[in-house]
């Protein structure tokens, strides 16, 4: 009962709220911003969320080792978990974490159709991978085959899958190759506005770009909304 009301108290519903449910399964989603920003925090609360459903998450990281990716996903959940009291949050927390994979790789020499032959790997041996996050990936070195294996076994896994990379750009077609950009349902772009964070949606299945009032709160990294 307590993780349902944590995944109900997820940043995630209010990125969920804006975009008409979010990201689908089968479906890829991007994110995108300077170095920095918060695309590692978002990731991470994506990949939180999955977990928060009570369904398995791999976590692919090509720039930081496990020691770090866990401890973002710790400070996410206490951050979370501090919204509701609970008596039994080491509790939750031990049960969601072994519903966890973190895996590192080097983009040099293993690229992401080898990520998707690892979690081909992982599906037979067990685990029913229903969300992978895909973090630093630099699109310099992958090809236009590497997005599309990953969008070929998010469908036929029926996965959700975000993907973050660096931009400088705030225009929608400069987040990725313009071949690639097709494949990703939902492209999202964190922007330096003042004092805050803007959580731009560049991309929202058919829809080029939607309102949204949501940023990325300064002492959390929470996405939250700005009304």
């Amino acid at each position: 009962m307590a993780k349902q009301e944590l995944y109900e108290r997820s940043p995630i519903r209010a990125f969920d709220q804006v975009t008409g449910g979010g990201l689908k399964a089968g479906e890829l989603g991007l994110v995108t911003s300077k170095k920095g920003l918060g695309k590692t925090s978002v990731l991470v609360q994506f990949g939180m969320d999955t977990l928060l459903n009570g369904k398995q998450l791999v976590h692919v990281s090509f720039d930081q080792h496990s020691e770090n990716v866990i401890s973002w996903y710790d400070g996410i959940f206490n951050e979370i978990s501090k919204k509701k009291s609970l008596s039994n949050a080491a509790e939750v927390k031990e049960q969601i974490v072994k519903n966890r994979t973190i895996l590192n790789f080097n983009q040099d020499n293993f690229n992401l159709e080898k990520v998707v032959n690892t979690l081909n790997a992982l599906k037979a041996g067990g685990i029913a991978v229903a969300g992978a996050v895909i973090d630093n990936v630099d699109f310099a070195k992958a090809k236009e085959s590497d997005i599309q294996a990953v969008s070929i076994w998010a469908k036929a896994t029926k996965a959700k899958v975000w993907i973050s990379s660096t931009s400088e750009s705030d225009a929608l077609k400069d987040q990725a190759p313009k071949s690639v950009l097709p494949y990703f349902t939902m492209v999202i772009h964190l922007s330096s506005k003042g004092p805050a964070t803007q959580v731009q949606i560049l991309k929202n299945g058919k829809c080029e770009e939607t309102d949204s009032s949501l940023r990325l709160d300064s002492k959390t990294l929470l996405i939250t909304s700005g009304k």
